[in-house]
C-alpha cells in the first residue's frame, strides 16, 4: 500500500470525485482524442518552466469524500497541503519523503517521495518522449497527459490535466493499484511566488519522536 488513510491527496481517503464517479482518467478517455505531439509538448514545457505555485484546492475523493484548503508547490519536488477546517491534515513533502500530519491524532507518518506518483507531478520536466508517459490526449479544451511508472508505481497512475489554450495546470487526478481515484482541482493560482524555508520543511524530530508514527 502507498499511502494509508490518513493521507487523502494520494489516492486513498478525504479527497474528491469528479462530478460523476470514476470521471478522472477512465471516463475522459472514453470521449478523447489524440493529442498532437507539438501542442502537448509545448504545453508540457511551460509546465515545467513554472518552478513555483500557490493557490487554494479542492480534493475529491473515491468514498465521495471532499476537502479543501491551500497548496504551496515548488520544483523539484516540493509539495504542501494545508487543509482547511475542520480537517486537521496536512501534507509536506521535502523533496525526499512526503510526510502526512494528523493534527487530531498528533501523528505524522512519512514516505519516500520517488515511490509516490507526485514524483511525477514535481519532476524538473514533463519528456513526453519518456517512458513513463502513458497517454496524451485532447478533451472538452483540455489536454490529459498520464504519467506512470509500472516498475515502481505498479498499476498507479497520475493524469494531469491542462487547459488547452492557456497551458495551465487545472487538476490532477491519481488512480490507485485499486482503480479508485482522487482528484485534485486548482484555483486561484499565482506563479513564480517565493517561499520561505519553513514552508516545506518536515518535523523530523518530532516525527521519530512520537510513537504513534509510521515510516
Amino acid at each position: 500500500m502507498l499511502f494509508c488513510a490518513a493521507a487523502p491527496v494520494f489516492a486513498q481517503t478525504s479527497a474528491v470525485p469528479l462530478p460523476t464517479k470514476r470521471d478522472g482518467a477512465q471516463q475522459v478517455a472514453q470521449v478523447a482524442t489524440a493529442a498532437p505531439a507539438d501542442a502537448a509538448q509545448k504545453i508540457a514545457n511551460h509546465f515545467s518552466s513554472v518552478k513555483t505555485m500557490t493557490g487554494e484546492f479542492m480534493q475529491f475523493g473515491p468514498r465521495g469524500d471532499q476537502a479543501g484548503g491551500k497548496f504551496y508547490l515548488e520544483r523539484p519536488g516540493k509539495l504542501r497541503f494545508d487543509y482547511d477546517a475542520p480537517s486537521t491534515l496536512k501534507v509536506i513533502a521535502d523533496g525526499r519523503n512526503v510526510a502526512v500530519g494528523n493534527g487530531e491524532l498528533d501523528t505524522w507518518d512519512f514516505y519516500p517521495l520517488s515511490r509516490t506518483p507526485l514524483s511525477l507531478l514535481l519532476a524538473d520536466k514533463i519528456d513526453l518522449e519518456n517512458r513513463m508517459v502513458r497517454d496524451v490526449r485532447q478533451q472538452s479544451g483540455l489536454t490529459i497527459i498520464v504519467l506512470g511508472d509500472k516498475s515502481i508505481f505498479g498499476d498507479q497512475v497520475i493524469t494531469l490535466m491542462f487547459d488547452s489554450k492557456t497551458y495551465e495546470l487545472r487538476q490532477w487526478t491519481i488512480t490507485d493499484a485499486q482503480g479508485k481515484d482522487t482528484t485534485v482541482i486548482l484555483s486561484n493560482v499565482r506563479t513564480g511566488v517565493e517561499f520561505g524555508r519553513s514552508v516545506f520543511r518536515i518535523p523530523y524530530d518530532q516525527i521519530m519522536a512520537s510513537p504513534s508514527s509510521s515510516n
